[in-house]
């Protein structure tokens, strides 16, 4: 009976390790993820950069899930406040956060944030990587070239305001970093995120953003503002005409803004692997490739070990520009 019992015994634990081994579609067939509306955190407020981005991938998210994909916009403190709130959320699979840049920026910046970027979420993907844009309303700045804006600068210190998503943001900082670079000054107004930023700056109460490309895009097509420069060390594909920092003379600048997708520590493996694929399959599509286009964005879809390895690099680089300011926020 020994003889015979082993082999089955054999047969059996290899079924149980075959079935332990289904492939993700299986075993989401079998627990039925998503089975319920997911919740999309973007902590912001709507109309900024992180909503032209997650709005359209929510739609299409929607139509692949067939589940709906609900943005809930939870603005304040540089985006941890809504950051927090994901990192608490239960990790269920129905909770993710659409970060940006600021939030690599915060862990080095906030010396008391109610969360930990590196141990209470964990990363699923990169979704855009987008220049900056240095641009002014043409009301207040009357000036069509970066040259001619700098003349002025420079002739009126202090005369000149800009907007930013808030104190500590990567619309603050890469600006505090261009003033050091340049030896210029420009008065900073913070706002509760880069909408209501926006939003001021077109209705000529503040001077000039440097603005993600997503967002200003629609209104430098419009005419509502005008393009100087961008930020990073290449020129967009989306304003070729427009120089880089780096070229007008303002050397070793080079700094993107960037939107990725977090979820709470402790979300199932399969669900973050398989979010991630669905992302990548989403902007593979050609709804979301022409949305990308038009917001001047490289998409992103890499897999969360590569997302892993670009935000501690980005955490890093940013703690030393954070120190180098001396800038700090309660």
């Amino acid at each position: 009976m020994t003889q015979t019992f082993r082999p089955a015994r054999r047969r059996g634990l290899l079924a149980c390790a075959a079935a332990a081994a289904l492939s993700p579609a299986t075993a989401f067939a079998q627990t039925g993820w998503p089975n319920k509306p997911i919740r999309l955190i973007v902590p912001f407020p709507p109309g900024g950069g992180t909503d032209a981005f997650a709005r359209p991938l929510s739609k299409v998210l929607t139509a692949q899930l067939g589940q709906p994909i609900l943005i809930d916009n939870r603005g304040g403190a540089g985006g941890t406040l809504g950051a927090e709130l994901a990192a608490k959320s239960a990790p269920d699979g129905y909770t993710f956060l659409v970060g940006a840049i600021h939030h690599a920026i915060a862990t080095s910046i906030y010396p008391k944030l109610g969360y930990d970027l590196q141990k209470d979420l964990v990363p699923v993907t990169v979704l855009s990587y987008v220049p900056n844009v240095l641009v002014v309303n043409p009301q207040r700045v009357p000036v069509k070239t970066y040259d001619a804006f700098f003349k002025y600068l420079k002739a009126n210190p202090g005369k000149l305001n800009y907007g930013s998503a808030g104190n500590g943001t990567s619309h603050h900082l890469t600006v505090e970093l261009y003033k050091t670079l340049t030896r210029t000054f420009m008065t900073h107004i913070p706002y509760r995120g880069a909408g209501p930023a926006l939003q001021d700056l077109l209705a000529g109460q503040v001077d000039l953003m440097f603005d993600g490309l997503g967002s200003a895009m629609p209104h430098i097509k419009a005419g509502k503002l005008v393009p100087l420069a961008v930020t990073s060390n290449t020129r967009s594909f989306a304003l070729p005409d427009v120089p880089t920092l780096a070229e007008t003379g303002v050397k070793g600048y080079d700094a993107r803004t960037w939107y990725a997708l977090w979820a709470p520590a402790g979300t199932p493996r399969d669900i973050v692997v398989r979010m991630q694929q669905e992302v990548a399959r989403a902007l593979a599509g050609t709804e979301l490739k022409d949305t990308w286009n038009a917001l001047g964005a490289e998409a992103g879809g890499q897999t969360p070990e590569v997302m892993q390895q670009f935000v501690t690099a980005e955490i890093s680089k940013w703690a030393q520009a954070v120190k180098a300011s001396g800038a700090k926020l309660d």
